[in-house]
């Protein structure tokens, strides 16, 4: 549900959706969500001083608490 969730924002904001690729791999007691983007879109995601970074991963915490799950999302 988090993957779709982070696919369906990441794919919204950039201008090449199908090469948005959203991994994730369970550590320990967190699940790492791992953002892949072309070049030209990665500014797009990370925004003016990483103001679209900051609420993307707001937003996945908020709908993480509803699962009791701990998650960390990375832009690569």
């Amino acid at each position: 549900m988090l993957r779709d969730l982070v696919l369906d924002i990441v794919r919204a904001l950039v201008d090449h959706p199908a090469a948005v690729k959203v991994d994730e791999r369970y550590e320990g007691e967190y699940l790492h969500l791992e953002i892949h983007v072309s070049p030209e879109d990665m500014g797009k995601i990370i925004g003016r001083g990483g103001k679209i970074a900051r609420a993307l991963r707001t937003v996945v915490k908020a709908a993480s608490l509803r699962e009791n799950q701990k998650v960390l999302v990375d832009i690569l």
